[in-house]
């Protein structure tokens, strides 16, 4: 088990992962699935010097990933600030993947110039808001009903962490 940049071969299992979490309405925003090739700008966004996509890998299998995405991105003033997204594969939740992806995380985000990491995750998604703030993560917003999953209205917490000063 170890933890290594994502290749363009891994997009494949990534979007498998993402894609199994749209349903549940626990996760993302997305309402439908997204394909491989839908998903490849956003790949190349990434860089394993500033903002990596990192993936959790057991035995050759992509057993979760970890991005870094720039807020607020071309505002030069944000740019030590990022927000993070953690997805794990159903075969492997509650095994520490995502303790051990979110703890690289901030300890490596001083070496990529960030200085703050955030989460956007949904009021509804207890584990997610208890796994950032078993690392000191604290809430630094609210927004109520921001998200309408067919008739229903989401609330999204915003999770902030000073990594880097």
């Amino acid at each position: 088990m170890y933890i290594r940049d994502a290749v363009e071969a891994d997009l494949t299992a990534i979007v498998a992962i993402y894609n199994a979490t749209i349903a549940g309405r626990v996760v993302t925003a997305d309402l439908h699935t997204v394909t491989v090739e839908s998903r490849l700008p956003w790949f190349y966004a990434h860089s394993a010097d500033k903002r990596p996509l990192w993936v959790m890998d057991i035995d050759g299998e992509v057993a979760g990933w970890l991005g870094f995405q720039s807020f607020y991105y071309g505002r030069a003033a944000y740019d030590a600030t990022a927000e993070l997204s953690i997805y794990v594969s159903s075969n492997y939740r509650r095994k520490g993947i995502g303790q051990t992806l979110l703890q690289q995380a901030i300890a490596q985000s001083p070496a990529f110039g960030i200085k703050t990491l955030l989460g956007f995750i949904f009021a509804h998604n207890e584990p997610s808001l208890r796994l950032f703030e078993q690392f000191g993560f604290q809430r630094w917003g609210y927004l109520p009903g921001v998200a309408e999953f067919e008739t229903q209205p989401r609330d999204l917490v915003i999770m902030g962490l000073q990594c880097g000063k």
